[in-house]
């Protein structure tokens, strides 16, 4: 029984990290979930109170992270047409080239959006910039997290010797 749940914290833990590039999959919450299990149920992690902290930074990160984004195109001047477009942007590129299409969708979809709006390019090109700058911080922050607690699992596992 240990095995499979340990198998299943992986692939958790695999679904958190994948989780942190795309928008629609909850990767920060699937962390802390195979983080529970693990601790539950395999190795206890040393301190309880790093429980609640990663609880608390799960929290932290995953509203930063919806927020992050529009801060960033409102920050460069777009408006709601350059979020939307920024949103169906990753979503139509995460369709069509899931790799690249993550970083250079939402980066169209808010320069069409800003270009509806507004006919200046120069405009419209810098209010993708700040869409892209946003999805990029909140991804890297995601999958920081998300690591770190691979980390604290990780130094739970007694040694084999």
């Amino acid at each position: 029984m240990e095995i499979i749940i340990f198998i299943i914290v992986m692939l958790l833990l695999i679904t958190g990290v994948i989780g942190s590039f795309i928008p629609a999959v909850p990767g920060l919450p699937i962390s802390y979930g195979a983080l529970l299990l693990s601790h539950f149920y395999l190795y206890p992690i040393s301190d309880m109170k790093y429980l609640w902290l990663m609880a608390v930074v799960v929290i932290v990160v995953t509203i930063f992270d919806f927020w992050i984004q529009v801060y960033g195109v409102k920050k460069f001047g777009g408006s709601k047409k350059a979020i939307n477009g920024s949103i169906i942007g990753l979503i139509v590129g995460f369709l069509f080239l899931p790799a690249i299409g993550l970083i250079i969708g939402p980066f169209i979809g808010a320069f069409i959006g800003a270009k509806i709006e507004d006919s200046d390019i120069n405009k419209a090109f810098k209010i993708a910039l700040g869409s892209l700058a946003g999805f990029i911080a909140g991804t890297a922050l995601k999958l920081f997290v998300s690591l770190y607690m691979i980390y604290l699992i990780y130094l739970s596992i007694p040694p084999l010797w």
